[in-house]
């Protein structure tokens, strides 16, 4: 699926559910088209004294609910059309969690994995020089994304106080501890999903060591996710990354995949005793058959597109995390709430990560900082509660977690447009008075 199918997907989700939910259609235009889209060409030098170009994109989708949100994605196959459609959904994200932000979404188009960590450096360095009068902490604020993190985050901050010359640390989330980050940022995403999934099980009333997982992914996200549901007696039964998956009925030991990942790149089905690792019996499985694998539970946690017309017909897991961006496309959506499965939708299961970024930015304007036990908390209540608002108009309304997702958000970004005046408003002419 390329990028621009994703944009017009996503923005077809919008006019659909905007005719179904009575959404005003104001509303729905609003949506159809980003306020903002800058796109550039970053120099930067090279270790070998050479110069090359990389493309740069950052769209503001929408500001009506506050300044823009959203992360910077170094990632080879980076588009515009790709870029918007993450900066809708991100606007969509925003509001259903109650955040008062806008959605937004940043890029440049380049493989990391070839790059030094000086050449790194340069390149966010330069992406920021590009964007300084595009962002800010009251217009629009990036956050970490795909092949990006709290070190790069980092270097944009720095580089953005040193052409404004001044100190400030909310223009961007995801920094490093030191350099005014929250506590509990990087295990956000995850543990939003987590914290998701816990409440599906509660109103489903598993019993989580029943219960078989499979995790297409293995980055930060899925890590933190698999960790904690492990913790909770689930058993993660497979892992894949972009090279492909292992599998075992037995399950795997997730600390244990995670520190023979950062050693050496690689998803390997080892277990390990502090620093002595070992083999432990598994199948080598790809990512199409990791995706249509017989478990309770499906964490489609890489990229977006994966489960599409081709493959849908496959997929035998009862329920489907969405811990990646638009995973599943509209079509195949479709044919797998036809036949019974339950959904939790992105703009839900991963907004962990914006609402931490959240407080982190609230934490970096108070100059007053909360302990990790605070933003857990409190992400237990924004999570549970967009939770809970979801699953009310699902049931109320007999929709989909994602319909009733999108639904809610197309409602609150309504009143904050009506706020500014309707059609019927200026058509009538009224103006009230206080007596």
């Amino acid at each position: 699926m390329n990028a621009q199918d994703v944009l017009e997907d996503a923005q077809q989700r919008i006019r659909e559910l905007g005719e179904d939910a009575g959404i005003r259609a104001d509303v729905v235009e609003a949506l159809l088209h980003p306020d903002a889209l800058l796109e550039t060409s970053l120099r930067v030098r090279m270790d070998d004294g050479s110069t090359r170009h990389f493309r740069g994109f950052r769209c503001r989708y929408n500001s009506t609910l506050g300044p823009a949100k959203g992360g910077v994605r170094f990632h080879p196959n980076v588009t515009r059309a790709e870029v918007q459609a993450l900066a809708l959904w991100m606007t969509v994200k925003c509001a259903l969690v109650g955040l008062p932000f806008g959605g937004a979404k940043g890029g440049v188009e380049v493989q990391p994995k070839t790059l030094s960590p000086m050449e790194l450096e340069r390149l966010s360095r330069a992406y920021m020089r590009s964007m300084a009068d595009f962002v800010g902490p009251d217009t629009d604020i990036p956050a970490p994304d795909v092949y990006t993190n709290a070190m790069v985050m980092g270097w944009m901050a720095d580089e953005y106080e040193a052409i404004r010359r001044i100190k400030a640390p909310a223009v961007i989330t995801g920094k490093p501890i030191a350099l005014g980050g929250s506590q509990g940022r990087e295990e956000a995403t995850g543990r939003g999903a987590y914290l998701c999934i816990r409440e599906l099980a509660r109103r489903k009333r598993w019993q989580p060591d029943k219960l078989r997982v499979a995790i297409q992914g293995f980055g930060n996200a899925a890590y933190h996710v698999a960790r904690l549901l492990q913790d909770d007696g689930y058993r993660i039964v497979a892992i894949s990354d972009s090279k492909g998956g292992i599998y075992s009925d037995k399950g795997f030991n997730i600390d244990s995949l995670w520190q023979e990942k950062q050693k050496t790149r690689k998803v390997r089905a080892v277990y390990c005793e502090q620093s002595v690792c070992q083999l432990v019996k598994h199948d080598e499985i790809s990512n199409d058959e990791l995706l249509a694998l017989d478990v309770d539970l499906l964490i489609p946690a890489a990229l977006e597109g994966v489960i599409g017309p081709d493959n849908v017909d496959a997929v035998r897991a009862g329920t489907i995390v969405e811990v990646a961006n638009g995973p599943i496309r509209t079509e195949a959506e479709k044919a797998l709430c036809e036949r019974g499965i339950t959904i939790v939708p992105d703009v839900l299961a991963n907004a962990g990560g914006v609402t931490v970024s959240y407080f982190e930015w609230v934490q970096n304007r108070s100059g007053y900082f909360w302990s990790l036990d605070r933003v857990r908390s409190e992400l237990e209540t924004f999570m549970k509660r967009a939770f809970e608002d979801t699953f009310r108009i699902a049931d109320e309304e007999q929709r989909s977690l994602r319909n009733a997702a999108y639904v809610l958000a197309l409602r609150r970004i309504g009143e904050a447009l009506a706020a500014h005046g309707t059609k019927e408003y200026f058509q009538n002419g009224e103006f009230g008075h206080d007596s």
